[in-house]
């Protein structure tokens, strides 16, 4: 009986330990948690929230316009923000309205915002005028902030290049009565 209990106990320690390098490989190749810094997604995401990302899905899917994302900003900082332009397409905001190729689009997670303004939550511009190109280069994205006026994006540094998105938010866990995957 005491030679069962022992190889019993082994089994549960291989267990353990197998779920414990799983759990750490999937979270290193597939799956990261982030905390937001800052305003400037607000009021879909707000400062404190946790999130996850899915690394994989950007690896091998495609990128969809109004996608909320992290990506490398700089060697030391992780921005999250969402994908108004995508390569080839021509960007241009007028009187509030977001013109992606000459058609305009709606932006429903910005309606919080506006209802509560006198005036323009985001400024009148162009592509030409802020970056000096017509559309949006291959290998890149144009990325804006939900809180415009306090967000630090593509109009202040430019295009995001591809290949430093980390991946895409999926889940917002805490807090947790805000517990969200709609962005």
């Amino acid at each position: 009986m005491n030679q069962l209990k022992s190889n019993e106990g082994v089994e549960w320690l291989k267990t353990i330990g197998i779920a414990i390098v799983l759990a750490v490989f999937f979270r290193s190749f597939f799956f990261s948690s982030y905390i937001v810094d800052g305003e400037s997604m607000m009021p879909t995401l707000e400062d404190g929230n946790l999130l996850i990302i899915n690394k994989i899905g950007y690896e091998v899917g495609k990128l969809e316009r109004f996608d909320v994302i992290v990506f490398h900003a700089t060697k030391e900082d992780d921005y999250v923000k969402r994908i108004i332009g995508l390569p080839g397409d021509k960007i241009e905001y007028a009187d509030d309205v977001l013109y992606i190729n000459g058609e305009p689009y709606k932006e429903p997670y910005l309606e919080k915002y506006k209802t509560n303004l006198d005036e323009n939550l985001t400024g009148n511009f162009d592509l030409p005028h802020l970056t000096g190109h017509d559309v949006v280069p291959e290998g890149h994205i144009f990325v804006l902030g939900d809180n415009r006026r306090e967000s630090l994006d593509s109009r202040f540094f430019g295009f995001v290049d591809i290949d430093r998105i980390v991946g895409e938010v999926n889940l917002r866990y805490w807090p947790v009565d805000e517990i969200g995957i709609k962005f």
